[in-house]
């Protein structure tokens, strides 16, 4: 949710303006005219009729479910990022398994990539927020360049080099098709044939309406097409509330200016303290720390120690079929994120070990980096004893309220 650093790094304060309506039926159409008012948030274009995809997408829709170009001749873009499941993860695991048998398991949870294609490169806005990029620590520039790493990455698709992915790629059943987009001798250059490879990848996620569909209820509704039923409404309201869930300073649910639809991320990135998941292997190692930001494998923030523990906002549309939640994948339901969002500091306990009678707060992250941790914005301006900032019968219409942002939606 929301997040900041006094006098480091801090959200935009320019997204915490969000409207407030009765949360009735009959206040649903102000609440519509209100949300659609609301400014602050991104502005992107929405999809019109779905135009076919370029000869280059629909080469990279087949690289994209192709289990050839693994080591394992079983792994594909669509296994983590299951079509059936709004290209997410389809199971609870952790992490997803790869490498060469499918056995290795990575180190943080297979994001949704659906909606990225509004992303942008990573960068510092004029308040110092770090914003934008593709992966939980926004290490990749484009869609393109994130599409190239799981290839030869050894816990994923672990193919031990770019050649060995050409020449796989050149046996595929598409070569044809390939060779007719990029030219036909274009696997006599490695570097080349990847790159276009990658290429493909990245347009059949811009081009496919599926990765952007807009086809949620609550799309319906700010279009005007649908209701939102009693306890959706109070859930929405408790969303936008920055005394409440306070969600909305990150993951933005008003229109934009030109009555484009949000995203419900802003790209930014959070401290929050997920308690350590012993369903990681990586975390047998009591040394090991998944440092996000600050911890990029080209050490291009390892100065930045302001940013150790932080992670990628995701965007909230289609949360509530993910199967497991936050980088490292320790919450299961989207009631026990939500519970833990509001309950981390005021029951610090229910999440975290204690030993010798102390709790141990933060514990995923080496003690000098705690002071990085969001504690200053609601819901994580408590203390142990305070009441929490929702109750558990908020928390259920908060849940039913995301619910709400899943594709797929017919009136």
């Amino acid at each position: 949710m929301a997040g900041w650093q006094p006098g480091k790094w801090r959200k935009r304060s320019t997204k915490r303006g969000f409207a407030r309506a009765s949360m009735t039926n009959a206040g649903a159409g102000v609440l519509i005219l209100l949300l659609a008012a609301c400014g602050g948030s991104p502005s992107y274009e929405q999809p019109a009729a779905a135009p076919a995809m370029s000869p280059a997408a629909q080469v990279g829709e087949r690289i994209f479910s192709d289990t050839s170009l693994s080591g394992s001749r079983g792994q594909a873009c669509s296994i983590c990022h299951d079509p059936a499941n709004a290209h997410a993860p389809g199971n609870a695991l952790a992490a997803q398994l790869g490498g060469p048998n499918r056995n290795l398991q990575g180190v943080r949870q297979a994001p949704g990539i659906r909606y990225l294609r509004f992303n942008t490169a990573f960068f510092f806005d004029s308040e110092g927020t770090p914003t934008g990029g593709f992966f939980w620590d926004g290490r990749a520039s484009s869609l393109q360049v994130q599409a190239a790493e799981p290839f030869l990455n050894p816990f994923e698709m672990a193919m031990p080099s770019k050649a060995a992915v050409v020449q796989r790629l050149s046996q595929a059943t598409y070569t044809t098709e390939f060779r007719s987009v990029f030219g036909s001798n274009i696997f006599a250059d490695v570097d080349l044939a990847y790159d276009r490879m990658t290429f493909a990848l990245a347009q059949y996620q811009k081009e496919d309406a599926e990765f952007a569909e807009f086809s949620s209820k609550y799309d319906a509704f700010l279009r005007g097409q649908a209701t939102l039923a009693a306890q959706e409404l109070r859930g929405l309201a408790l969303f936008n509330d920055p005394n409440k869930g306070n969600c909305a300073a990150c993951h933005p649910s008003a229109k934009g200016a030109d009555g484009s639809l949000p995203l419900f991320t802003d790209f930014t990135y959070d401290n929050l303290g997920v308690p350590r998941n012993p369903d990681l292997q990586a975390n047998a190692d009591p040394t090991y720390f998944d440092l996000g930001l600050c911890a990029r494998p080209d050490g291009s923030l390892s100065t930045r120690t302001d940013l150790c523990g932080a992670f990628k906002v995701p965007s909230l549309r289609n949360v509530g079929l993910r199967h497991t939640f936050f980088h490292n994948g320790q919450f299961k339901t989207l009631k026990d994120a939500l519970t833990f969002y509001v309950q981390r500091d005021t029951n610090p306990e229910k999440f975290y070990p204690t030993v010798g009678g102390v709790v141990q707060k933060f514990n995923d992250l080496p003690p000098q980096y705690h002071p990085n941790v969001n504690r200053t914005e609601a819901p994580y301006n408590r203390n142990p004893g305070d009441v929490p900032a929702l109750t558990d019968a908020e928390i259920d219409d908060l849940v039913v309220f995301l619910n709400t942002l899943s594709d797929g939606f017919v009136p």
